[in-house]
């Protein structure tokens, strides 16, 4: 299987809008949204059967037993994280500030505290007409990369051959990209021709090059700042990155991504230059 990665360094450069263009263009019947603290794919491709559904249990948390409990403080004492909270004499962790460490179950003097697996997140898989794996992160929860790596093998548990998988990545360089990038053949990167847009997209270069994985670059809305544009250009030139094209700000497009539509569902401008950049990106990917 064949595995291509769209990925930006920022958020609102348009990475999920060129690969739910992708998917429909090359009539993908495997993908996954690897953006699991904020995931919409779904919005543009969507599903006409209903998921399978999985909760997924990150880092352990701590929980007080408050008949055991001595009410000595030493979990409030030894609590980096000040997630033992005291309310009318009541002992409690808060589930959104406890890291799991186990400090507090280790001081206790009557074993009242003990670390008990806690539901992060929610794995979904279509797997019917498609394969279309994404999950949703719950809110304060820092195992992103480990519910990334979920994701994808939930998308690689189900066998179709060769099939071409495309995979929606997370913006920016933390641990979900770095999650995401593993084991995939190739890179493609969706920069937005600003100052931001330039500094994020050299970061997630170098941190596609770490992992020795090939790369290449499109430009988005690249008639917002064609001085920036060309620098893009320059950078990759002098860098040996392929760049495979630029597409333009487009108001068709805007509104068709309002009405949950991709570029290429609508005839406009940014649907026909998405269609070269692919056609480039699928050139590079077989040569890989």
């Amino acid at each position: 299987m064949k595995q291509l990665l769209i990925l930006s360094g920022k958020g609102g450069t348009g990475k999920t809008t060129v690969a739910s263009a992708f998917i429909k263009l090359s009539q993908a019947k495997v993908y996954a949204d690897c953006d699991v603290d904020a995931p919409n794919l779904h919005l543009a491709i969507k599903q006409t059967s209903q998921p399978k559904r999985n909760d997924f249990f990150g880092m352990p948390k701590a929980e007080i037993n408050t008949i055991l409990c001595a009410k000595c403080d030493r979990c409030v004492e030894n609590c980096r994280f000040d997630a033992v909270q005291v309310v009318d004499n009541n002992y409690w962790i808060d589930p959104y500030l406890c890291e799991g460490c186990g400090v507090c179950e280790m001081v206790c003097p009557v074993r009242a505290i003990n670390l008990k697996p806690h539901i992060s997140g929610e794995l979904k898989l279509y797997d019917k007409d498609v394969i279309f794996s994404t999950a949703q992160l719950k809110m304060g929860s820092g195992t992103s990369g480990m519910l990334v790596t979920e994701v994808k093998k939930q998308m690689k548990s189900i066998d179709r051959g060769d099939e071409l998988a495309i995979i929606d990545g997370s913006p920016g360089i933390g641990c979900p990209v770095i999650a995401s990038i593993s084991g995939v053949d190739m890179v493609l990167i969706v920069a937005e021709p600003s100052v931001s847009g330039i500094s994020d997209m050299e970061r997630i270069i170098k941190t596609a090059q770490t992992f020795h994985t090939k790369t290449v670059v499109c430009v988005n809305k690249y008639d917002a700042n064609l001085k920036k544009t060309k620098a893009i250009i320059d950078y990759c030139q002098a860098h040996d990155i392929p760049y495979v094209g630029k597409i333009p700000y487009d108001k068709s497009a805007v509104e068709a991504v309002n009405n949950g539509l991709t570029l290429v569902d609508v005839f406009c401008e940014a649907g026909a230059a998405v269609q070269v950049v692919f056609g480039n990106t699928m050139e590079m990917l077989l040569r890989n």
